[in-house]
C-alpha cells in the first residue's frame, strides 16, 4: 500500500504532515481581498503520537507543532530549500509555537 507521502511526494515512508497549498507564495495570499482557502494540512496521528512520546511531550503539544509547521508550508516557508531557509522556517516555526503555548 501507497503512504500519501509516496502518492503525493514521491518518497516511500510514512511523514509525520503534508501540506497542500492553493498559492504558490505569501504574496499571492496577501492580493486576496477576502477570507480565502490557503490549503489543506494533513496530519499523521500514529505519527505525532510516535513523536510525542520520544520528544517526552503531550500529543497534543506534538499536533499543535505540527500544525504550525504546515501552514508555514501552506505559507511558502521550505526547509528543504537550504539552510537559510531551514533555519528562518525553523525560528518562525518556535515562536508561533511559543505565542500559541502562551493562548492555553
Amino acid at each position: 500500500m501507497k503512504t500519501m507521502n509516496h502518492s503525493y511526494r514521491g518518497i516511500n515512508r510514512t511523514t509525520d504532515v503534508l501540506s497542500f497549498p492553493v498559492f504558490n507564495s505569501l504574496k499571492e495570499i496577501l492580493k486576496e481581498e477576502q477570507e480565502t482557502l490557503i490549503g489543506d494540512i494533513i496530519i499523521s496521528l500514529p505519527a505525532a503520537e510516535r513523536q510525542a512520546e520520544e520528544a517526552g511531550c503531550t500529543l497534543y503539544g506534538e499536533v499543535r507543532r505540527l500544525l504550525v509547521h504546515g501552514f508555514l508550508h501552506l505559507l511558502g516557508y521550505d526547509h528543504e530549500k537550504g539552510e537559510y531557509k531551514k533555519r528562518k522556517m525553523s525560528r518562525i516555526e518556535r515562536e508561533l509555537g511559543h505565542a500559541l503555548e502562551k493562548m492555553d
